[in-house]
């Protein structure tokens, strides 16, 4: 295959597959970031937040059963190799995490509202990606060197698996297929989860999902010759880099993450159509856009902090066990929880 095509073909292939699997998830399965933590805390259900506990527990069981056979090395991901700044987690996910409560979505979910016909996640997507480009490379990225500079790891990986491996000196599959297998029991020790398969087999996709992009990009970077990086789904920069190369697409190659955002948009699309869902949607209130502007602004310019957003971070960096990904979920958490209860008591009307 790598003799017929270009390798950036192939790896956005990979990403297109797994960005629709995504989509499907999030039209069909309801898998959404916001939506599990509004749920919680304001609907009285844990439901979608076990489905993101258990497409966790999957990605985390797959990515490492891949690494046991040799076809995943967790140290050659992004996650591993940059040393881990908690600051940077727990700061960047705060701005995310409220971000996307303004927002109304986060990345992902902005994408696949679009699928949907939704233009206000034009918008969205948009601000995102320029957000996210100013902070990475843009006229903010000296400032976010010098507060926050990414350094190359030496020594030990910041991840869960890699430590347990330096302190017993058993393979680190062995405690990321525990942690899989643990994460999987605790979703599905509700009894409500049960009780709805279809529920646990978008969960289950979104996992597979991205076990695919590290099975796909680790092959190309394994049997190719151009070192291309190892990679899955995340959707911060990758919004950027997509709107980069609609601008100057015939200078710069295709990638994992320009094939990640399209497959997500077409899952995303196909799935509304399934649904009888797709219709046009805009923003009547100038209000709700200017404050879901706002919500982008710090999405973009908190995930590229964080080195990850909600997928990113939340999915993709914790099917490697990376330290980061707990701590930067548990800050989206809590921003969004802010965002909120922000939103809500100032929609409620006083009483009498």
């Amino acid at each position: 295959m790598l003799e017929l095509f270009p390798e950036t073909w192939i790896v956005a292939a990979v990403g297109v597959a797994g960005g629709v699997l995504l989509g499907l998830a999030a039209r069909l399965g309801r898998f959404c970031t916001l939506g599990a933590i509004e749920d919680l805390l304001y609907g009285g259900s844990d439901t979608r937040l076990r489905m993101w506990c258990l497409a966790i527990g999957v990605a985390v069981a797959g990515s490492f059963a891949l690494a046991g056979l040799g076809l995943f090395d967790p140290g050659a991901s992004f996650y591993h190799s940059i040393r881990w700044m908690p600051l940077a987690s727990i700061l960047g996910g705060l701005a995310f995490g409220y971000g996307m409560a303004l927002a109304g979505n986060c990345g992902y979910g902005a994408i696949a509202r679009l699928g949907g016909g939704d233009l206000r996640s034009f918008v969205i997507v948009l601000v995102m990606g320029v957000s996210a480009y100013a902070v990475l490379a843009g006229p903010l990225a000296p400032l976010r060197n010098w507060l926050f500079p990414q350094e190359a790891v030496t020594g030990t990986p910041p991840a869960l698996a890699a430590y347990a491996a330096a302190w017993t000196g058993l393979p680190p599959a062995l405690f990321g297929l525990a942690a899989g297998a643990g994460l999987i029991a605790l979703a599905l020790a509700s009894p409500e989860l049960r009780r709805s398969p279809k529920s646990i087999f978008w969960a289950a996709v979104v996992g597979l999902a991205v076990v695919s992009g590290w099975a796909g990009t680790h092959w190309v970077a394994a049997t190719g010759f151009e070192a291309l990086p190892v990679v899955s789904h995340s959707f911060s920069a990758p919004v950027g880099e997509s709107i980069l190369f609609a601008m100057t697409g015939s200078a710069r190659p295709l990638s994992f993450a320009v094939g990640s955002v399209a497959g997500v948009w077409l899952g995303a699309f196909i799935g509304s159509l399934v649904k009888g869902h797709f219709r046009w949607e805009a923003c009547e209130d100038p209000r709700e856009l200017r404050r879901q502007i706002f919500g982008a602004i710090l999405m973009g310019g908190g995930a590229v902090v964080a080195m990850g957003c909600s997928v990113g971070q939340g999915l993709t960096a914790f099917s490697t066990l990376a330290v980061s990904a707990p701590v930067t979920f548990l800050a989206v958490f809590a921003g969004a929880a802010l965002g909120l209860r922000q939103l809500i008591e100032g929609f409620r009307q006083p009483a009498e």
